[in-house]
């Protein structure tokens, strides 16, 4: 009965009237219509094809005078060499290593928000977006991800106030949902969205999967959480990421798919390490002017991050958004255990 439900509700949800595709804080989308495939409409990694697009889902205009709650961005620094961020993180399976890319991803009252991306990937798909071969998908395998981001566009709004002006349509829609009728908070979901965009991050992205033995991966992360990367030298830190440590070293992968920026760094971030040529991120740890060529190439090409809140500040009545936050609650949970 259970899995009945998401898959009447699926179909239901699907029917959704649109507006627009615009990537804009305050816009509200429905989850619901491609849980499980959300790298189809927001561009989080490589894609086949060659249309520059960031965010194609579907969205729509709920609340009035957004314009008011947005945090100004923070201007750049004149002198900043590289306008982003750089950092690695240590993964004892699969799921941490998806939860680790994904880091930045956070939908309210969604547990797991990297399932909304995942949840449909077969395997072959997770190997071909992660960057490394299939046999490392299964198995007892540790992995490392190692990621450099570079920032291009910053939008972030405010709480939003309890009193803030739906518009017209909503209003009316919100008017007509019944307090214990599932079906009617199903149809303004289907209408108007299950959450509104409350920040995101676009620019682009470098990435790279190492893959280790459980012993080993338990050597390095000890010696990285005892000294930090800063006072571990690099010649120790490049011997830990190469093929005589690590079981797999993954292709560097550009999030857009820029296949330019791809090229660049397979000549650029090329390690020789004795009989071994490969191309590596740890190559930009100290290299000012690979960072700074790098801060140029990457573009404002793909979605970095995106915080997504639900749609209960639209609900003026509070036994009304009590219900409505219920029925999402529930519904989310239908979908993180079905998918």
């Amino acid at each position: 009965m259970v899995r009945a439900a998401v898959l009447l509700l699926a179909v239901a949800l699907c029917r959704a009237a649109t507006l627009d595709s615009e990537l804009g804080v305050g816009k509200s989308i429905n989850i619901f219509m491609r849980y499980g495939y959300l790298s189809i409409c927001m561009r989080v990694v490589p894609r086949n094809d060659t249309d520059g697009w960031v965010f194609r889902e579907p969205t729509v205009s709920v609340f009035r005078d957004v314009d008011r709650f947005v945090v100004a961005p923070k201007p750049r620094q004149a002198k900043t060499l590289f306008d982003g961020d750089f950092h690695m993180e240590f993964c004892d399976n699969l799921k941490q290593l998806l939860q680790a890319y994904f880091r930045d991803f956070s939908f309210e009252r969604l547990e797991r928000p990297w399932r909304a991306f995942t949840a449909g990937w077969p395997t072959d798909i997770m190997a071909r977006n992660l960057g490394i071969n299939s046999s490392f998908i299964n198995g007892d395998h540790c992995y490392v991800l190692v990621r450099v981001s570079r920032f291009r566009e910053t939008a972030k709004l405010k709480d939003l106030p309890t009193n803030i002006a739906v518009e017209d349509v909503v209003y009316e829609a919100i008017d007509e949902t019944l307090i214990g009728d599932t079906v009617s908070i199903a149809d303004f979901v289907r209408k108007y969205g299950s959450h509104y965009i409350a920040s995101y991050i676009t620019g682009n992205s470098l990435y790279q999967v190492f893959v280790f033995s459980r012993g080993m991966y338990s050597r390095i992360k000890e010696r990285v959480k005892s000294r930090g990367v800063a006072d571990i030298p690099l010649s120790e830190m490049n011997d830990y990421f190469s093929p005589l440590f690590a079981e797999h070293v993954g292709a560097v992968k550009v999030a857009s798919g820029n296949k330019t920026v791809e090229s660049w760094a397979m000549k650029r971030l090329r390690v020789h390490y004795y009989i071994f040529s490969y191309p590596s991120l740890l190559k930009l740890h100290g290299e000012p002017a690979l960072l700074r060529n790098l801060d140029t190439l990457l573009g404002n090409e793909a979605l970095l991050q995106l915080e997504l809140k639900t749609l209960s500040p639209a609900f003026k009545d509070a036994k009304k958004k009590k219900w409505f936050e219920e029925v999402i609650d529930n519904y989310l949970k239908l979908w993180e255990s079905n998918m």
